[in-house]
């Protein structure tokens, strides 16, 4: 009964995954018939473009989503504050701290909208994850780029000196992507109630979860002009199903809900109910850090012997030079159906690659290793 799988969530351990496995399979979907720059063969390809989990939605996500399928037919009024609250708890906040948004890109396109009341100029640093920027940019705002370090990681002296007199946000990617790279706590920290007494400070906490690194969110109790942006996509695996969220004072989640038309009601139920799971499912996550982590190592060493230089990662993706790699790296991987990024930075042709499961990272080595051509 619906009345009976609100609290059957809650309640959620090993019984949810008596699900039968022929049914838990069909919700791990091939890909469709048409991906973005190559047209390649469903179940043929392997898609490291992303930054997609390979190995989810967890299983006790996909008993949630096929539990509450057929809930589909009802608003999310019930399940939204349960997983507001659950996040809150997480995270040491409270359900006020937090605010819900169809992936964390809708969470940053809110605050953007924010910022952009006042118009004026926004700094990033390049290169650095960029599509919610366009908002900006078409609401009239200029955008200040920062270059980053030599060693590719966010140039927070920088960015602070970057900062104008009418500047209204400044965006920082904490893992960087493309890069990988990560910030010393400390010194982020600083940068945060630094860059916060002139302008909105928006950190985006997408891939922290594959690191060991301590979130900023006790840092909203205090700062008015703090957000931070989070999301289901990465190491949830849940890209598909478009949900994140974002943490700061209560005073300005009030603020950016008057952005939305309708608070926290963007997410489906089916979603929302997979969300809830995947934040029970700790051994999912654990496991698909140790598979990370393995993957990625193999994969940076082989590239390196292949003389294409990696920077150290922090994510589920790595960030190499093409400079010294004669073939046409791309064509290598059209050609072996693998789908890839492009090059990022000219200077040292830079590009990135998403970490898939050791088999896929083998195929990728085994497609641009010449001697093996």
């Amino acid at each position: 009964m619906l009345s009976n799988r609100r609290n059957w969530l809650k309640q959620m351990g090993l019984g949810a995954l008596s699900i039968s496995v022929s049914r838990l399979n069909g919700f791990a979907s091939a890909p469709p018939a048409y991906i973005p720059r190559y047209n390649l063969a469903d179940g043929q390809s392997v898609r490291l473009s992303s930054n997609e989990n390979p190995y989810g939605p967890s299983p006790m996500a996909r008993a949630a989503m096929s539990e509450y399928i057929t809930a589909s037919n009802r608003y999310s009024w019930q399940l939204g504050p349960d997983l507001i609250t659950a996040l809150a708890q997480k995270n040491n906040l409270t359900a006020d701290h937090i605010i819900l948004g169809a992936g964390s890109t809708q969470v940053l396109d809110l605050a953007s909208r924010l910022a952009a009341l006042n118009k004026g100029s926004f700094v990033m640093s390049f290169p650095t994850y960029p599509y919610w920027s366009a908002t900006l940019e078409n609401l009239g705002m200029k955008k200040i780029s920062v270059p980053l370090t030599a060693d590719k990681k966010n140039d927070l002296s920088a960015i602070l000196k970057a900062i104008q007199p009418d500047t209204q946000l400044v965006y920082l990617c904490n893992p960087n992507n493309p890069t990988g790279t990560i910030c010393n706590h400390e010194e982020l920290v600083h940068f945060v109630e630094e860059a916060s007494k002139k302008a909105w400070v928006l950190v985006d906490e997408a891939y922290i979860d594959f690191t060991s690194e301590r979130s900023l969110s006790s840092l909203v109790n205090e700062n008015k002009k703090l957000v931070i942006a989070r999301t289901f996509s990465k190491i949830y695996g849940l890209a598909g199903a478009r949900i994140g969220y974002a943490m700061a004072h209560p005073a300005t989640i009030e603020q950016l809900s008057r952005m939305q038309s309708w608070p926290n009601g963007d997410i489906s139920v089916v979603s929302t109910a997979a969300a809830i799971a995947s934040l029970k499912d700790e051994k999912f996550v654990k496991e698909t850090h140790a598979l990370n982590q393995h993957a990625r190592r193999y994969t940076i060493e082989q590239m390196e012997r292949l003389n294409i230089p990696c920077i150290p990662s922090h994510t589920n993706f790595i960030y190499f030079s093409l400079a010294n790699h004669q073939p046409d790296f791309f064509e290598q991987l059209k050609q072996n159906n693998i789908l890839g990024t492009g090059i990022y930075e000219e200077q040292g042709k830079w590009s990135r690659i998403t970490v898939g499961t050791l088999p896929e990272m083998q195929k990728l080595i085994s497609a641009i290793d010449t001697a093996h051509a």
